[in-house]
């Protein structure tokens, strides 16, 4: 059975977990970050030798011609400069080489590893969740990789370089620059760095749970807004989506509160170094021995106190980076240790001989379910022959069919197809041995014949005209000018549920599997589509081993056998006659199923023909 293990400790190491997908490309990603950090020290050098400058040019004041060596350090900064931009520009384009291999492998890792989970995995995890996690993290990732782990690194070397070159020439001035720096990291430290619940180490997580919330609930309201148009409902009616926009904006804003003083202090402080440096240049300046020196000195820090700004931010960007990173990769984490459909190795392998399929004594409960699904259940279904499946809803049907292609694993008993235990049969060979049709199959934007090709990729055009016919789809092909070769979902071509379900069945039909499970086939067809739909089921039927499930009790009178489940379990089995002559709960379904099928509405009310 699939398992998910959710690591909610933080990871330390998220960048270098990141840089895993990088494979080959990963030097690149060092090799960029130490251009980055050396572009960080760059930064600081023309400073130095700006002060150089004004050094020469105060000692020769006012004969300003006289100060040869200005030009020479003028120079060396410009230099400095450009060199430190190329540096940068050369460490972004091979940080950015990094983060593309990054993003598109942990894309495919996941959509790779998302193939092999059970399928009943999807049914527990929104499309719209997904979707969030494998595209939104990659793109996140990307960013992190190509431009903040550059500037995280920069930002750590840059203060080193900012400390030395504060103490070179004063070390009292360079002291009282360092005061705003303090405050700054404190203010950081309070925001970013608490083990506090509303802090800004859990916010990044609590964020990103919110956008998947929302991005799920929003997905299913886009597709319940036909129903909310014509009840004439607002986004109320829709609880999940409103409760999950309120829920995000009731974080947001407590995190804006609980930020909001400390960024202040911060933001203050990183722009007051210029206000602190001058009182206390006012009081050295009495007891200096050179004033040319000190002048020469001041205009040093005063120049150097507009990039405490730069230093200051690019450190709290960068940490914001870093929580990105860890939450981006708890996430994809979280996708990769769903435990896969376990694969039998090839020594250990069974092959299925003949089309039987058996439950013996199988039990199955859902994740985190109280109850089992499924309890105790052993039921034949010989080769070749039809049993449906029936009961009232939630009593276990479409669980127990599930077990038979493995979109779950029982936790007790055996289900076996043709001898076999599905456990040992390869998956290749399981999926070729089984074929299912849903009660709501989604076709993909591609041509129908694509979409009936993807029972059989290997199978002539023949074989799907074949195949479109048996599945009774002639009059949808008919109906548009480019026949099979139309593509659905482009250039207004949308098809009804009964029609999607009949290139469904044509699917079906062209793989021609050997055992057939039908999950309410005709839930959503209308009356002329349900004729067609029947006459597809008896083509796919036909030779088969079928296991249906069915609601509408008409189109199961002729199954060789009908178990009733209810609550998990078989209440009863046999034949329509037999369970009718039975008078238990099959015989109640019926008469219910009977008397519905028998009202009609006259002039506005609801009575029995």
């Amino acid at each position: 059975m699939a398992t998910q293990t959710q690591d909610k400790t933080r990871e330390p190491n998220a960048v270098l977990q990141l840089l895993q997908f990088a494979g080959s490309r990963r030097p690149l990603a060092y090799v960029g970050s130490a251009l980055a950090a050396l572009n960080g020290v760059l930064t600081i050098v023309p400073l130095v030798f700006v002060w150089f400058v004004l050094r020469d040019f105060v000692a020769v004041a006012p004969n300003y011609g006289e100060a040869t060596d200005a030009a020479l350090w003028a120079w060396l900064a410009f230099g400095c400069a450009v060199l430190g931009a190329l540096c940068y520009f050369a460490g972004l384009m091979l940080t950015h080489t990094a983060a593309f291999r990054v993003a598109a492998t942990m894309r495919k890792e996941c959509l790779a590893h998302i193939a092999k989970v059970p399928l009943g995995y999807f049914d527990a995890n929104a499309s719209g969740r997904l979707r969030r996690i494998i595209d939104g993290c990659a793109g996140q990732t990307e960013d992190v990789i190509a431009h903040k782990m550059p500037d995280f690194i920069a930002s750590m070397t840059a203060p080193v370089a900012y400390l030395v070159a504060m103490f070179l020439f004063d070390w009292v001035m360079g002291l009282v620059c360092l005061i705003p720096v303090a405050v700054s990291l404190f203010a950081m430290w309070w925001m970013l760095g608490r083990d506090v619940p509303e802090g800004g180490r859990y916010f990044m997580k609590r964020y990103q749970e919110a956008l998947n919330r929302m991005s799920t609930a929003a997905t299913e309201y886009v597709r319940g807004i036909p129903v909310v148009k014509v009840f004439q409902q607002t986004v109320h009616s829709f609880r999940a989506f409103h409760a999950a926009i309120v829920d995000y904006r009731d974080m947001a804003t407590n995190y804006v509160d609980f930020c909001r003083m400390p960024q202040v202090v911060q933001l203050v402080a990183i722009n007051a170094t210029f206000a602190v440096l001058v009182p206390a240049a006012i009081l050295l300046a009495a007891s200096t021995g050179d004033f040319a020196r000190f002048l020469t000195d001041f205009l040093f820090y005063v120049i150097f106190s507009a990039y405490t700004t730069t230093v200051m931010s690019k450190m709290m960007y960068s940490s914001e980076a870093v929580m990105m990173a860890e939450d981006s990769m708890r996430r994809v984490s979280e996708i990769l240790a769903v435990e896969p459909v376990g694969e039998v190795a090839p020594e250990d392998a069974e092959h299925p001989h003949g089309a039987a399929v058996a439950f013996e004594d199988v039990t199955f409960s859902y994740p985190g379910a109280a109850v089992p699904a499924v309890c105790e259940v052993s039921l034949e279904v010989p080769a070749g022959s039809t049993v449906a499946l029936v009961g009232p809803s939630g009593g276990g049907k479409s669980t127990l069919a599930s077990l038979v292609p493995r979109f779950w694993d029982p936790q007790e008993g055996t289900v076996r197809v043709g001898g076999a235990d599905v456990r040992r049969i390869p998956t290749a060979e399981l999926m070729d041995t089984v074929a299912f049709v849903f009660q709501n199959d989604r076709l993909f934007k591609g041509s129908l014949a694509d979409n009936i090709r993807m029972g059989r990729p290997t199978a002539s055009d023949e074989d799907v005209r074949a195949a479109a016919r048996a599945a009774q789809c002639d009059d949808i092909i008919a109906k548009f000018p480019d026949g099979l070769e139309t593509v659905v979902g482009s250039a207004g071509v949308y098809l009804s549920g009964g029609e999607c379900q009949r290139i469904a069945l044509a699917r079906a039909i062209l793989k021609d599997a050997p055992v057939v499970v039908l999950d309410e086939a005709t839930a959503f067809a209308d009356p002329e589509n349900e004729a067609l739909i029947q006459q597809a089921l008896g083509n796919l039927s036909a030779g088969k081993t079928v296991l249906m499930i069915a609601h509408r009790l008409s189109t199961v009178v002729d199954a060789d056998l009908i178990a009733v489940v209810e609550g998990g379990r078989i209440v009863e089995r046999g034949t329509h006659e037999e369970l009718l002559a039975a008078g238990g709960l099959y015989a109640r379904l019926w008469a219910n199923y009977q008397q519905a099928a028998q009202w009609k509405i006259e002039g506005g009310a609801a009575h029995a023909a």
